[in-house]
């Protein structure tokens, strides 16, 4: 399994996701689920994955297979007008990939199991973030509910619940999302570090900022630390139940 999130803030985009792939409980391994593409000054796109690894390695070759075909009139995410325009071609690419393997993933009673948030920014446009489902359509986040989550997402919403606005500052955005990972990473063992996060600013059209975090990060330990200690003494301050 996995867990990704993503923000849509006034002030630019934050993503995340872990790296980890099961296959079994004696076969875990580590697969990046973050896609990157970019045209620096005119559009830059970030795609988190979660669900059938192989349905996902389709779907990322589908969208790059447009891209390498220059010659065509087939719209691609190079070339599209809005976001708008580009969530649509990543949900054409999930209903391509269902269209080639689904029948045999459904008669082996697998499924097709894919989810993606899919965010970004092309010139003339504000940022925008959308969670594009299996059968390809899609959702666009919202100043009330500022954030998108897939894979194992129940341990890390809480925190986002409570704390997301759209009006944060980039680098709390980031702090609240790794928070959201450290519960996540305490209650599942299905969502593995490193965790690979995107920091977004608005109007950039460029990628400048972005991490793989590992267990070793001084900055995560200091964060999980903080806030576990946080949690205890706030338990201590609140009124007991009277019995």
């Amino acid at each position: 399994m996995t867990y990704a999130v993503a923000l849509n803030l006034e002030r630019g985009l934050v993503f995340a996701s872990d790296t980890r792939t099961n296959a079994g409980f004696d076969n875990i391994a580590q697969y990046r689920k973050m896609q990157i593409w970019r045209k620096p000054g005119n559009r830059v796109f970030v795609l988190l994955s979660a669900g059938n690894l192989a349905v996902t390695q389709t779907v990322v070759n589908l969208l790059n297979e447009r891209l390498d075909d220059e010659e065509s009139n087939v719209p691609n995410l190079y070339n599209v007008a809005n976001m708008y325009r580009a969530a649509r071609i990543v949900g054409d690419a999930i209903r391509e990939a269902r269209r080639i393997d689904g029948a045999a993933l459904e008669a082996a009673r697998v499924g097709f199991n894919t989810h993606f948030i899919f965010g970004g920014q092309i010139e003339g446009e504000k940022p925008r973030l959308f969670q594009v489902y299996p059968e390809g359509n899609f959702i666009e986040s919202t100043s009330d509910t500022p954030f998108f989550q897939i894979g194992e997402h129940k341990y890390g919403k809480p925190i986002l619940d409570r704390v997301a606005r759209a009006d944060m500052r980039l680098g709390e955005a980031a702090k609240i999302v790794l928070l959201s990972f450290d519960s996540t990473l305490r209650s599942n063992l299905s969502v593995g570090m490193p965790i690979d996060l995107v920091v977004y600013e608005r109007d950039a059209l460029d990628i400048t900022r972005e991490i793989r975090i590992g267990p070793d990060d001084a900055y995560f330990r200091k964060l999980s630390n903080a806030w576990s200690e946080a949690l205890r003494q706030a338990v201590t301050t609140i009124d007991e139940f009277k019995v």
